[in-house]
């Protein structure tokens, strides 16, 4: 009877698996779309995955794709006259109905499509072509498959097919990984690197890609371009993390993304007005590209804006001057005090530096200059701003220097993105450089 029981309950938790269908680089499909001979677009089939530093990560991740000069990487002409074609008519409105659109605005909504290369396996929804219609499938795709990217930075059409795709919609801890039809198991496929794309918190300027022929340069890519006007970078050049305490999560991880970071969360990805408590590593680190900054948040009904409750457990939280305890808890030596903690480039003049860097109320962040006992300031915290830019009033001073707030009025200045570092990237998706010179197509 035990055993019975067992075999019982071992087939119940197969049954609870997601069945996923792997795609290949450079495999046609059975059921494409556009034939796959070449014409449409081409993978780059010597591209290993990437380990990934979590498995769900959102559009906005700076090196989330990679990108390359070589030309017809996806041919978004082609597929636009494919889909226009009156003889294809029956596929264009399938194909727009998957997108959300109707067929009148294909040519549109092409054009706001950047082609990029994936770095990491990546599930999606994938769609094939049966006998009129659209029948979507989970798919894995490969790492290396070159693919049309929207303004949130989603997977939108497989290029070499023009297969429309969407969002991974299933629990990607329950997936059983089909490898058949001449899809062979591809070396470096790890499940634990695994990647599910979420949207980007805001709408793209531009995509931060990796060179995937030169991983340490950079690519800067305008949304709805297609490598025209790029503007290469130094990928080597480190940053420094900001501080996030206060924040909310989508303004941390678009500071961070703004810097070329990455943001990166342990459990499951946190609502977007979720109160950030704390970064590891802590402010002042510094980090190449695309290396990630795992976010700490506070527990659900604290609303953001809220000094953090000390936690003599939680080591990333005291590198912040905002976690309210004794101010003996703060490092002294492992970041400046003085100069500005969100750019990552002391020695660049910024007139922002030393000074708070939004319109926030002051009493949104306790000051050094507050009583040092452990319970919170009295002040009623206010929800911070949906701004990408960090919170305003940072210590003017490694010492306390009185028990008044530094300023009753709010503080305005600059935006920090309206005059990035030279070595940051110059919009909400990729960092940007001086030393960027426009490479021709």
């Amino acid at each position: 009877m035990l055993l019975a029981a067992a075999v019982i309950l071992s087939g119940c938790t197969e049954q609870r698996l997601f069945a996923v269908r792997a795609v290949a680089a450079g495999v046609p499909s059975l059921a494409p779309f556009f034939e796959e001979d070449g014409s449409l677009g081409t993978d780059e089939t010597k591209l290993r995955p990437e380990q990934a530093h979590s498995g769900l990560q959102q559009g906005n991740t700076p090196g989330l794709y990679g990108g390359t000069q070589k030309p017809k990487v996806c041919d978004v002409d082609r597929l636009k006259d494919f889909l226009t074609d009156p003889r294809n008519r029956q596929k264009a409105r399938e194909w727009a109905r998957v997108v959300g659109i109707t067929p009148d605005r294909i040519e549109g909504y092409i054009d706001d499509l950047t082609p990029v290369l994936l770095r990491h396996d990546t599930l999606v929804k994938n769609h094939d072509y049966k006998k009129g219609k659209a029948v979507a499938f989970d798919a894995l795709l490969e790492a290396g498959i070159a693919v049309l990217v929207n303004d949130q930075g989603l997977p939108a059409v497989k290029c070499s097919c023009g297969n429309p795709l969407q969002s991974f919609d299933k629990d990607p801890e329950k997936i059983s990984v089909k490898f058949e039809d001449g899809n062979k198991k591809w070396d470096g496929y790890e499940k634990s690197d695994v990647v599910t794309v979420k949207p980007a918190p805001e709408p793209l300027e531009r995509i931060a890609l990796i060179d995937v022929d030169n991983p340490d340069q950079g690519i800067n890519r305008p949304v709805g371009s297609t490598g025209e006007n790029d503007q290469p970078f130094d990928a080597t050049k480190q940053h420094a993390v900001p501080r996030v305490a206060g924040m909310t999560f989508d303004q941390a991880s678009q500071r961070l993304s703004e810097l070329g970071l990455a943001a990166a969360f342990s459990d499951g990805l946190p609502p977007g007005d979720a109160a950030v408590t704390g970064s590891d590593p802590g402010p002042g680190t510094e980090l190449r590209f695309g290396e990630a900054v795992t976010l700490s948040v506070a527990d659900d009904g604290e609303e953001p804006g809220t000094p953090p409750k000390p936690d003599p457990t939680d080591g990333p939280t005291t590198d912040d001057p905002t976690s309210v305890g004794p101010t003996t808890d703060e490092p002294t030596t492992d970041e400046p005090t003085t100069d500005d903690p969100t750019t990552g480039d002391p020695d660049t003049p910024d007139p922002d530096t030393g000074s708070p860097t939004s319109s926030e109320p002051t009493t949104d962040r306790p000051t050094t200059g507050e009583p040092t006992t452990i319970e919170p300031t009295t002040a009623v915290p206010t929800t911070p701003t949906t701004s990408s830019t960090p919170p305003t009033v940072e210590p003017t001073s490694a010492e306390p220097t009185s028990a008044e707030p530094t300023s009753a009025e709010p503080t305005r200045s600059e935006p920090v993105t309206s005059e990035p570092a030279t070595s940051e990237p110059g919009s909400s998706s990729a960092p940007a450089s001086a030393e960027s010179a426009v490479v021709p197509a």
